[in-house]
């Protein structure tokens, strides 16, 4: 849900401004928050926090991501890596005190304490100034409505680099969520009930913070939309290693499969903001990642229900993990067309440049 309502948010977004979209999306998500620990039934639940508190999440994430490149350019990929990696920090930590905050004070109550953060959130919304102009109002005379061109900016489709990025990215995510999802009952079919399979999570949830800030750092020293490769070689570790998972018999070895798995998906979601940056330039990143993220939610929330069907059937994750490996794999492929698509734009743009100013040259002789 979160990502599914990015397209919307990146409107609001253009529209409103980063700052006015955070601080709105976290008091939304804080009021869902609250009202889902005052609830005490299932149904009721699906409103709040399924929708209300994912859709107010939603608003406050998107902003984040945006704000970076009016106070960044040279290291932008690193800044991503230092955000991004705030993530992988609540998720190695947060489980342990959830889970403690549950014995202690129960449900209901740990909403409510966690509502606290939904605040910090809403206030650190405040902190967002852009730096970069304002679009030009683009609403008719007399009007104080926005146009369409203003709502839903198709300057983005126009560029072909874009165009693969935004599609080849959700096909190759069609597998990115079933280790998450199945990778524990994998485990404990494998090795028992006993197994430590927490540590395989926490070893992805590590290493993919680590991974934010090595690869956000080095993407700031590759030029333009070379990105894309570092892109593609996170995807082609992940399918690789996906399909290593059911290849492990012993656990030593699952745990180094999880390792290289999070280094390069820590890889994969910090230099996002950057490639769209490269693509569509500032005054229309907002858009681009809205749309892309609003794509990618669509094959990430379908591969986790396959593989359980297939797992139903076969009695095993076997082969669920060995078809989760291939998007990405395919995905990756389509993404090497990137950089060689952006140089014969750039060469074209070179030639037309350079004709018209042969065609003034000329007429300034004449």
């Amino acid at each position: 849900m979160i990502f599914f309502c990015s397209p919307i948010v990146s409107v609001f977004t253009d529209v409103l401004g980063c700052r006015v979209t955070a601080v709105g999306g976290a008091a939304v998500g804080l009021v869902g928050l609250l009202a889902s620990s005052f609830v005490t039934s299932l149904g009721p639940l699906y409103i709040t926090y399924g929708v209300v508190f994912a859709c107010g999440c939603s608003f406050a994430y998107q902003p984040s991501l945006v704000i970076l490149g009016h106070y960044f350019k040279k290291r932008l990929g690193l800044v991503n890596g230092i955000v991004t990696a705030g993530s992988s920090v609540f998720t190695i930590t947060l489980p342990f005190v959830l889970s403690g905050m549950l014995e202690r004070v129960g449900l209901q109550n740990t909403m409510r304490i966690l509502s606290i953060l939904m605040f910090i959130l809403m206030l650190a919304g405040f902190t967002y100034r852009p730096l970069l102009p304002a679009k030009p109002r683009l609403s008719r005379p007399g009007s104080r409505c926005p146009s369409l061109g203003r709502l839903f900016n198709v300057n983005i489709w126009k560029s072909l680099g874009y165009r693969i990025w935004a599609f080849g990215i959700p096909a190759a995510l069609y597998g990115y969520f079933v280790p998450y999802v199945h990778l524990m009952k994998h485990v404990e079919e494998r090795f028992g009930p006993d197994a430590n399979k927490e540590v395989l999570l926490m070893c992805i949830g590590v290493t993919s913070g680590v991974g934010r800030l090595i690869f956000g750092r080095v993407a700031d020293y590759v030029e333009g939309v070379n990105k894309v490769y570092l892109q593609v070689s996170s995807f082609l570790v992940i399918g690789l290693m996906s399909m290593m998972i059911p290849l492990c018999n012993v656990f030593g070895g699952l745990i180094a499969v999880c390792l290289l798995m999070g280094l390069f998906d820590g890889c994969f979601i910090c230099i996002m903001a950057p490639i769209a940056f490269e693509l569509v330039g500032p005054d229309n990143v907002s858009q681009a990642i809205g749309c892309l993220l609003g794509l990618m939610s669509v094959p990430m929330t379908v591969g986790p229900p396959i593989a359980g069907f297939l797992r139903d059937r076969l009695h095993n994750y076997d082969v669920a993990f060995y078809l989760a490996g291939i998007p990405p794999l395919v995905g990756g492929a389509v993404l090497c067309l990137i950089p060689w698509v952006e140089r014969r734009r750039h060469q074209k743009e070179q030639e037309v440049t350079l004709k018209m100013l042969d065609q003034k040259n000329s007429q300034a002789v004449c």
